[in-house]
């Protein structure tokens, strides 16, 4: 399986931070934000269910523009054979 090294960005990071703390991020903005975190400064990769959250995400309207930005980091961290 090739492994995807991309790693989060500070920038990303810091999003993902603020969406975490914040009361009125949705679940699916902090899953992913946690998701984007897991994968700062590690070799990990989105998994399978993360994949598909964010790509529902990406492809939805109603979403706000921050979330939509960490689906887009979570997913460019995914597995390229996937």
């Amino acid at each position: 399986m090739s492994k995807n090294t991309k790693q989060t960005s500070s920038r990303i990071a810091k999003l993902a931070a603020e969406t975490l703390h914040d009361k009125q991020a949705s679940q699916v903005a902090k899953s992913l934000a946690a998701s984007a975190l897991a994968q700062r400064h590690t070799g990990r990769q989105t998994g399978a269910k993360m994949e598909d959250v964010a790509s529902k995400v990406l492809a939805g309207g109603h979403f706000a523009s921050e979330t939509k930005e960490l689906a887009a980091s979570v997913l460019s961290q995914s597995n390229k054979q996937r």
